[in-house]
């Protein structure tokens, strides 16, 4: 069967997901900063805690006062990890000055300082929840200062 819009749609919709955010973020990067920041299962994580994150540099030093009960949940554990990174760089866009949220072309969400320097946040929360450092608290000092 031969469709003519459903073949130019096939050829607009990029092979690689990752390419989808990038070109979503071209397009209104304020609209892809707010689904970043969502974080919904951290944020239940957190409240079931019974700690509210309030996007704040505080509230990351409280995330890294909890117990870490994720890890004993391998299926949870990269998750939770991903979430820690948006919401440490959803607290570096929203608290330093000239912070903003970049995607590369592959799809990978970083924090780009004013200095130009790019901040793995993804990473990071990544090595938070599986070793307990970098502690977000450290990784957000170290990117303010700068």
């Amino acid at each position: 069967m031969n469709i003519p819009f459903l073949d130019k749609w096939r050829r607009r919709q990029p092979v690689d997901p990752g390419e989808g955010l990038a070109a979503a973020f071209e397009d209104d990067p304020q609209s892809v900063a707010e689904l970043l920041s969502e974080c919904e299962l951290l944020r239940s994580e957190a409240e079931r805690a019974g700690l509210e994150l309030d996007d704040t540099p505080a509230s990351l030093d409280a995330l890294d006062q909890l117990p870490p009960t994720w890890r004993d949940d391998a299926e949870l554990l990269p998750w939770l990890g991903n979430d820690a990174g948006l919401y440490l760089g959803t607290v570096l866009v929203r608290t330093v000055r000239g912070a903003a949220w970049h995607v590369w072309p592959g799809g990978h969400p970083v924090v780009r300082l004013p200095s130009g320097r790019e901040i793995h946040v993804v990473e990071a929360g990544l090595d938070w929840a599986v070793n307990g450092a970098p502690q977000l608290a450290q990784v957000y000092g170290e990117a303010a200062e700068g």
